[in-house]
């Protein structure tokens, strides 16, 4: 579980998003990172049994920074409210399919998948699911999967409007072909953060996704 402080900062850092505020509290941020690297790394410690190319893993690796980008973006807001840690073998920086978890006060989820992909690891994933989509299909309808997270999403800005080059449009897994992402996200209720369960809530999560990034990784891979 996290601590009820860690919420109440990230509320706080959303109505007073500016360098001055952030610098007087300072020792706040310091605190909520702690103790969302806490529950991170235990979540890894768990989840490691099941998912054992992550057991050399540490949340350190996983956690994203709290500072905004802002050169190229019209919000000058120097700060994320919210923390994230993506939780694959590589950490957060390799280029594979992993897990997800996101903390921000009333638009918490837990996930994961490959996000927005190259086009030429995007080709691969697609054509491991036309090839295999019987597998696939199976991996995505099994029950523990289906309980958490229904389908894989098809968000309009996930997904292309035609099939790409190649495919036809009477393909059976046309659907998941013309995805720009791969992925499978279930929201988080404020309520969830500081149960007692959450961290067994979070590894159920990630362990209901496990199959499907071992069949997007061994694609990448081949």
């Amino acid at each position: 579980m996290l601590q009820p402080s860690t919420l109440k900062f990230l509320k706080d850092l959303k109505k007073n998003n500016n360098k001055e505020w952030f610098d007087a509290n300072r020792k706040r941020y310091e605190g909520a990172k702690g103790d969302f690297a806490g529950f991170v790394q235990g979540v890894i410690d768990r989840f490691c049994k099941t998912d054992t190319t992550l057991s050399a893993l540490s949340a350190k690796d996983c956690l994203f920074r709290i500072n905004r980008d802002i050169r190229f973006s019209k919000d000058k807001s120097p700060y994320k409210t919210n923390f994230g840690a993506s939780i694959n073998a590589g950490g957060k920086r390799r280029v594979k399919a992993g897990y997800y978890l996101h903390l921000e006060p009333g638009q918490s989820f837990v996930g994961g998948g490959i996000y927005m992909p190259t086009p030429q690891e995007l080709k691969k994933v697609r054509q491991e699911i036309d090839y295999n989509f019987d597998e696939f299909k199976k991996l995505i309808t099994n029950k523990k999967f289906k309980s958490v997270y229904k389908d894989i999403s098809k968000d309009g800005e996930l997904s292309l409007s035609r099939p790409p080059k190649g495919y036809d449009e009477n393909n059976p897994a046309i659907e998941y072909i013309k995805l720009k992402s791969v992925i499978a996200m279930t929201p988080l209720s404020d309520a969830d953060l500081t149960d007692k369960k959450f961290s067994a809530k979070v590894v159920g999560a990630f362990e209901a996704l496990h199959p499907v990034i071992v069949f997007i990784n061994k694609a990448l891979e081949n």
